[in-house]
């Protein structure tokens, strides 16, 4: 094993991790919230399956749930809960970028891990 991990790499393995402990479902998916504030993601499922999960602003989640699930997302406003999306499942499905892809800089600049020449400008780049 190499010292030298990409961020693919470390997306491949975490959705290993989570197929293999799981023996709930069948989709692995993923939520980034987007937004300033704070939501709450539930995932209701067939037979009963339920789970829910804070989601801080900018932070992403990955979490598997049996398929025929429904995500809705919901945030705390003036009146109370306010729902803010709903989602299938099948729309938040996990997709690695296939390694042909991530190999290439220009389609995934700073994914590799690497600095990048063309991203030297960029206050948030970071090296292994």
């Amino acid at each position: 094993m190499t010292l030298e991990r990409t961020a693919l790499s470390d997306l491949e393995t975490t959705v290993l991790e989570i197929e293999e402990e799981s023996d709930v479902g069948d989709l692995v998916c993923s939520y980034r919230n987007g937004s300033d504030r704070m939501v709450i993601l539930r995932c209701l499922g067939p037979d009963g399956f339920f789970l829910e999960r804070v989601v801080f602003p900018f932070e992403m989640l990955n979490f598997a749930c049996p398929k025929d699930s429904e995500v809705k997302i919901w945030t705390h406003g003036l009146g109370g809960p306010e729902l803010v999306e709903a989602l299938l499942a099948d729309d938040l499905i996990l997709d690695p970028v296939p390694p042909s892809m991530a190999a290439d800089a220009r389609f995934a600049p700073g994914l590799t891990g690497d600095l990048i020449e063309s991203d030297t400008s960029s206050p948030w780049l970071t090296s292994l």
